[in-house]
């Protein structure tokens, strides 16, 4: 699978599948959620895990902090709440 960059996500990626890479910028663990800012040259993209959807990937997550370098595989999500600060 060809990397996309981060900042160039839209709505015309709702449902594909994208591989992103880059550094974690922030992590934070909301008990039922897991977010990742993940940031690249071209901007930020918001990556979530679902503890009950995919538990392994939490659990390999769990060591990652801010600056590490990660790479994601997943599908595109429409926000359900707009962050005017993403």
């Amino acid at each position: 699978m060809k990397r996309t960059w981060a900042g160039t996500l839209g709505r015309s990626q709702i449902g594909k599948r994208v591989l992103l890479q880059g550094w974690v910028q922030r992590r934070r663990d909301l008990g039922g959620l897991l977010f990742l800012d993940l940031r690249d040259r071209s901007g930020v993209a918001q990556v979530v895990v679902r503890p009950e959807d995919r538990p392994e990937i939490v659990e390999a997550l769990a060591a990652v902090r801010a600056e590490w370098v990660v790479e994601v595989e997943g599908e595109v999500l429409a926000r359900e709440s707009v962050n005017a600060k993403m």
